[in-house]
């Protein structure tokens, strides 16, 4: 099997902290800039899976950095350059504590709460009669709290602004530049014969301006189906086809775990790693229309500190 990057441990020019998520590792340079690498780490229910996926941060580093330029009209972000496949290097800005979800469909988490008879999710009502998977008449925003550790929790928009965690003028900011980037997303991917079904966006703020961070419209953010056959599949009652990581949540509740206090977490055989490498992939090429190019794994850290340190050298 290829090589993939699960754990960095750099120390790049001007380098103050380094901070480790569950997939990327962000190193904080003198004069606010920041260096995210995009490890080859899968989370599902707010775990880290016990292998990595080779190519599968280069692939969210390219698709998040091709969706940032696709909307800097929208909304300004935090991106400077991708000097590595792995790597994005930008402004640091003070984070929102505050995910904003976005669904067009009834699908994944809101599909389970639904089953469980809930017809209102942070605070917004839902219709009866639904199926798993049909489309909401509009799309409808489900914001989390971020959580330092632990599972993210579902917030009204009431809620975010009784307790101040967002003043409101911001937060009203917020939900436009959220229906307007879920919407360049959706006709994004329905040249791409895609429908974007769910997402989320973070934000924060740099010298007094929202900025879009993060990663938007990867397979770790997003959901995807495909356009042909959707109505068929509907008709019928049948899954959908999609391109998520949704599938690899259904592979570990199969394997009975859920994240939940006593569960162990299932042993990754390397064909289930190659087939997640490969669906990662698929997801690249089908979104971006192109080819995608593997980068060379042999030596991945040597690779990454070069090109970071030779773009900083020239660039700053």
């Amino acid at each position: 099997m290829e090589k993939a990057i699960v754990k960095s441990d750099f120390n790049f020019p001007g380098q103050i902290k380094v901070y480790k998520g569950k997939v990327r590792d962000v190193y904080t340079l003198e004069d606010g800039i920041l260096v995210m690498v995009a490890s080859d780490r899968i989370s599902a229910f707010d775990h880290i899976l016990p292998k990595g996926i080779p190519h599968k941060g280069q692939v969210l580093n390219q698709v998040a950095t091709l969706f940032l330029e696709a909307t800097r009209d929208i909304v300004p972000n935090w991106l400077i350059d991708t000097p590595d496949p792995s790597v994005a290097i930008g402004y640091a800005c003070e984070p929102i504590r505050v995910e904003m979800v976005i669904r067009g469909y009834l699908a994944g988490h809101s599909a389970r709460e639904y089953k469980a008879g809930k017809r209102e999710l942070c605070g917004v009502k839902l219709p009866e009669g639904m199926k798993e998977n049909d489309k909401f008449p509009e799309p409808i925003i489900t914001p989390a709290s971020k959580a330092d550790e632990g599972h993210d929790e579902d917030i009204s928009r009431e809620d975010i602004i009784a307790k101040n965690i967002v003043p409101e003028h911001i937060y009203v900011q917020l939900e436009k530049y959220t229906r307007a980037l879920f919407q360049r997303g959706t006709e994004i991917a329905a040249k791409q014969g895609l429908i974007l079904v769910d997402t989320k966006y973070e934000f924060g703020i740099r010298n007094g301006e929202v900025l879009l961070i993060d990663e938007i419209h990867t397979p770790d953010s997003s959901r995807y189906f495909y356009a042909e056959g959707y109505e068929e599949r509907q008709a019928k009652g049948e899954p959908q086809k999609q391109l998520s990581k949704e599938f690899v949540r259904e592979w570990l509740m199969a394997n009975n775990f859920q994240g939940l206090d006593g569960q162990k977490m299932p042993e990754m055989p390397d064909s289930f790693v190659e087939t997640v490498t490969e669906r990662y992939i698929e997801l690249y090429e089908r979104i971006t229309g192109k080819t995608f190019v593997k980068a060379d794994t042999s030596n991945i850290e040597e690779r990454i500190y070069n090109n970071v340190v030779n773009f900083l050298s020239k660039r700053f």
